[in-house]
Formats: C-alpha cells, structure tokens, sequence
C-alpha cells in the first residue's frame, strides 16, 4: 500500500502523507487532472522522501520510506534498535569491515546468537545496495556478516505432538498448534488466516490472503486432514471475529506463552510455532512424500531448500542407489 494520497488543495490536486514524525504533509502536484496527478504524485513524492546526507540514519529512513507497507519494514523498526548507535552516525562509504566484526562481538558479548546477528548486518546491507541502486551513494561497502546458522533440527515425534495439545490449557492455543500441524503453516500465516480462506465444501485451506500484495513466504493452499476439519468446523460454530484463531473476541498476535508453558508440561521447553511447522515437513519426510510435493505442501519456492533440510529424514532419499552398491 502506498503511503502517500492525493487530495485537493486550493482547486489543485496534491500528494499528501505522515511522516515519521506523524507531521501532516501536502505539496501541489501542479495540476488539476486527478489522471495526470495521479501520474506525477510517485515521482514527487520520492524527490521530497529523498534522504538529504548519506549516513545510515538517514540512508535507513529513506529506505523505510521507500518500502513502506513491506513486511521487511516492521522487522527493520527491531533490528535498528541493535544498530543504531553504531553505524547511524557513519556515513555509508566509510563502514569497513573492522566496524562489522565490532559490532558482531558486542552483540555476541550481549548473549545475541549469531542468526541474529546475521540478520542484523543483513538489513544494513541490504539499506546500502538500495542507496547504491538509487545513486544516493557511488558504491556500497562490503559488509561482513557471521555465517548463517544451520536451520534448527529439533522437531516433536507425534506423541509428543499429542501430549502438548493435551497440555495446552487455552483453547485457542490448541487450535493453533492443530492449524500449524495440519498445515505446515508458518506462525504468522497461522494467526492471520481468515475464516473465509477456510474452505469446508472442498476441504482445503487457502493461508495467502489473496488481497495482500506484499511477498509472504511460504503461504500454500492446501487441504484439511480429518482432525483439523473438525476442530475448525467446532470453533466456526462459536466464532466472533473474522479471525480463525481469536480469543475474547479479537484476533490473536501471539501464541508464545501459552505454546511454552505446555511445552514445559511435557518436558520440552524448546518447543515454538517454527518448530510446529518444521515437525509437520519432519512427518511428511518421514512418510516417504517426495520433496516436490513437500515443497508445494510448504510453499516453498524453490524444492532445493526443502531437500537441503528434509530428505534426510525421508527413508526412501538415496535408497535406490546405496542398493546399487550391493555386492
């Protein structure tokens, strides 16, 4: 969604917007054909949100500014926060990489994992190869970041998956994992599923918003085992928001606390919403499913990651060839 609008201002049209410091602007587009408004209003409005400098700081709002209404855009408000002190002030072309393993060694002197970390330095990189696109610096330096963590490894067997359903107190909590399970959805595909995605007559389950235009990973279409179609069909009976999965008549945003606590009750405080969905791909493995259809099932896009971290759960992955060494 674009953040700016085109309203009228003294019988011309104008492009009008809130800033980051929620100041109200407005500036004339120069004419009064709303179609040739509407053709001018992205140009002007990136010449006015054009960062003025070329420290991160500003390099960063610009970037914000840019992408605005972006998923990425709310994780960037986090990650920042663990960058700000350092790098904000530094004009982009000056960063060397003695200023990234800097701030690696704070943070891995804070007890901050190196996937954070990753993550972190990754969102500074990707700011300046955007300013470098944009010509708003010559070159983006390099940035070094740790290695990327292997994905982790731990999953639930089905009986533990089963004893944390009997654990988990709240009902909306036990809907989760069972929609997670089911469906190998991701948590916040999970917790923003709308009823009208659910489809009772042909089963199936449809977890991208098809109104939404911003890039989601693995958001699949997929059916409804048994189980799951019962629990959904119970909870729609009583339903009192848009929401499948909604408590006190409002949607969710977090299952954490409640997942832990029944984690905790079966001995594996480990347990998370990614590990639902990664024991889900776990089981589909394991049942012998090729990883072609493992990847649409998690909506994958490329089937190169899902035999990266599961074929080796599958006992069927290189069968045929160890029987070839057969003498």
């Amino acid at each position: 969604m674009q953040p700016w609008r085109i309203t009228k201002l003294r019988g011309e049209f104008a492009i009008t917007w809130t800033d980051e410091n929620g100041i109200r602007r407005r500036y004339r587009l120069g004419t009064s054909d709303r179609q040739e408004a509407a053709r001018r209003a992205p140009a002007r409005y990136a010449a006015l949100t054009r960062p003025r400098g070329k420290t991160v700081e500003e390099l960063w709002k610009g970037y914000e500014a840019d992408m605005a209404g972006r998923a990425v855009v709310g994780t960037m408000k986090h990650t920042w926060k663990a960058l700000r002190n350092r790098f904000g002030p530094i004009e982009a072309d000056a960063i060397t990489i003695a200023d990234c393993r800097a701030h690696t060694d704070e943070r891995r002197n804070a007890g901050i994992k190196d996937g954070t970390i990753h993550t972190e330095l990754g969102h500074l990189r990707m700011v300046l190869l955007w300013a470098e696109k944009h010509g708003l610096i010559e070159k983006a330096p390099v940035i070094e970041r740790p290695s990327k963590p292997e994905p982790k490894d731990a999953y639930l067997t089905k009986d533990e998956a089963r004893a944390l359903l009997k654990a988990a107190k709240m009902p909306h909590v036990r809907l989760a994992i069972l929609l997670m399970l089911g469906t190998g959805a991701r948590n916040e595909a999970a917790l923003q599923l709308t009823w009208d995605r659910v489809d009772f007559e042909r089963r199936i389950i449809q977890l991208r918003n098809p109104f939404d235009r911003q890039r989601r990973k693995g958001r699949a279409t997929v059916p409804m085992n048994d189980t799951l179609y019962k629990a959904l069909q119970e909870a729609k009976s009583g339903a009192l928001t848009p929401y499948v999965i909604e408590w006190g008549g409002r949607p969710v945003k977090s299952i954490k606390k409640g997942l832990k606590s029944a984690g905790r009750a079966i001995n594996r405080p480990d347990v998370s919403p990614h590990m639902l969905r990664h024991s889900a791909a776990v089981w589909l493995a394991e049942d012998g499913h090729s990883m072609h259809e493992i990847a649409q099932f998690l909506g994958h896009d490329d089937v190169k990651t899902t035999t990266r971290v599961y074929a080796r759960y599958s006992p069927t992955h290189l069968r045929k060839l160890a029987d070839s060494l057969v003498f």
